[in-house]
């Protein structure tokens, strides 16, 4: 056999934050990304406490999915897809987070997204926490430090199971909630869409406080999947990591070591979400610090019984760990260095087939439950000439990348049981602001000033994945 699975997810997957817009509109209330500014490759996004007159704000218009959902749907049935991830907005269902009773607007508006897929064939997958939280919650409650979070999202999850129930089966509890943990002013971006708050605004010991949040958030995740079971049996719950394999810089033994630790600690929600427990060496870790988390005989009874159904596996780049002799300048996104053997993107993403099939295996040897890729792709510049777009360099990534996780599910027997590319459509950035890192199989009109008139066109890239989806990946 030359093919994928017959049962095989073919799709993509968007966040509201970077496609929706109407930020104003359907009864949506302020999230923490509506605070977010642009930015770029070379100028950091500001997270801003109020709304700046002349400053961009890519979240609140975006791509205007909130008024194109229904054309950009139709495409990407064209293309064949047989499962879209989208992620909810917690403040359009509620808009500050602690009400009593949900904006019906908003669960109407998402509820017609899933029928239109569904009437497309389409699976829904959603993700219930994808960098989007009301700002009420963070400055109110100083967010995932406070845990009254977590009764406020087990609440919002519930209003939103309960809703959709029948219509929707896979659940994803939140999106990359590992990089809370690096614990580096450099990866502030990150803490503050996972949290609504700077490195800077974290109180006290800010290792203790990113321990807190990372703690809290794994907690409210175990909690939500038995929730989610318990309302339908036939639901199926997962949470997506993004993680970064680390090569060691040579065999030094001591640089084997220092890579080892650096990939390993985006695994410990995994393992503390796949186990029943929350690992003892995290503790200790944090002990060694001088934090110390109370887990309570509940907490641990949640984490027995909140066992995720399956991992989604947000993958981009493979990095190299650093040594102690490196110069600090060499520092990328995720820490460590480049690799030399490697190609990058006009990002600096180093460019790794082989780092999927690699971490396929490795994840999928750990826990033996079903891995989804939730998101993978290249950002670049695409330039359009009489609505034509040729993006042969996309095509030549997905090609190689699709064909690595191919040899993984036929050749290594892992269990991968879709392939959900980074994104579909053109977006807005999550970690630079910016329209021009795009990234879709379709072009939308829209432009870093904000300029555009929002129309969708079709790249070359759009036919290759219709004939691989089609072929079920025979000719990769």
């Amino acid at each position: 056999m030359n093919k994928f699975p017959k049962e095989f997810y073919w799709g993509g997957s968007i966040a509201a934050h970077q496609c929706e817009g109407a930020w104003q509109e359907g009864g949506k209330g302020p999230g923490i990304m509506d605070y977010c500014t642009s930015g770029s490759y070379e100028i950091a996004r500001r997270f801003t406490k109020k709304i700046e007159e002349g400053i961009l704000y890519p979240s609140h218009e975006a791509i205007d999915f909130y008024h194109h959902y229904k054309e950009d749907i139709a495409l990407f049935a064209q293309m064949g897809f047989t499962a879209l991830r989208i992620s909810i907005d917690w403040s359009r269902i509620y808009p500050k987070g602690d009400e009593d009773k949900p904006n019906q607007e908003g669960l109407n508006y998402y509820k017609d997204i899933i029928q239109t897929l569904i009437k497309y064939h389409i699976e829904p997958i959603v993700t219930l926490f994808h960098f989007e939280m009301p700002i009420h919650l963070v400055r109110k409650y100083n967010s995932w430090l406070n845990r009254d979070l977590i009764d406020f999202y087990l609440k919002y999850v519930k209003t939103v199971v309960t809703e959709y129930k029948g219509l929707v089966k896979y659940w994803v509890t939140f999106n990359e909630m590992n990089h809370i943990d690096p614990q580096t002013e450099a990866s502030d971006f990150f803490v503050y869409m996972l949290s609504g708050l700077t490195y800077k605004e974290l109180p006290g010991d800010k290792k203790k406080a990113l321990a807190i949040i990372g703690y809290n958030m794994t907690l409210a995740g175990v909690k939500a999947a038995k929730l989610i079971r318990k309302i339908d049996k036939n639901n199926i719950v997962g949470c997506v990591f993004g993680i970064h394999p680390i090569y060691p810089r040579d065999c030094n033994p001591v640089n084997i070591m220092n890579a080892f630790k650096e990939m390993d600690r985006d695994y410990y929600q995994i393992d503390a979400m796949c186990n029943g427990k929350f690992p003892l060496y995290k503790l200790k870790e944090y002990d060694d610090f001088g934090i110390h988390l109370e887990i309570s005989e509940e907490d641990s009874k949640a984490f027995a019984e909140g066992r995720i159904d399956f991992i989604g596996m947000n993958y981009y780049q493979t990095g190299v760990a650093k040594t102690g002799e490196d110069n600090e300048d060499d520092e990328k996104l995720f820490g460590g260095v480049q690799n030399p053997f490697l190609k990058q993107s006009k990002w600096g993403w180093a460019i790794d087939p082989i780092g999927l099939r690699y971490l396929l295996n490795y994840t999928y040897r750990k826990y033996e439950i079903p891995i989804m890729i939730t998101e993978n792709g290249i950002g670049a510049v695409d330039n359009m000439e009489n609505g034509i777009i040729h993006d042969d360099y996309r095509i030549e990534y997905l090609q190689k990348h699709l064909s690595e996780m191919k040899k993984a599910i036929l050749e290594d027997h892992v269990e991968c049981i879709g392939y959900l590319m980074w994104g579909p459509i053109d977006l807005v950035s999550a970690t630079t602001g910016e329209m021009k890192k795009r990234y879709g199989f379709i072009y939308v009109d829209k432009h870093d000033d904000g300029s555009g008139d929002l129309s969708r066109y079709k790249k070359d890239s759009f036919y290759w994945y219709k004939h691989i989806i089609e072929t079920q990946g025979e000719d990769l």
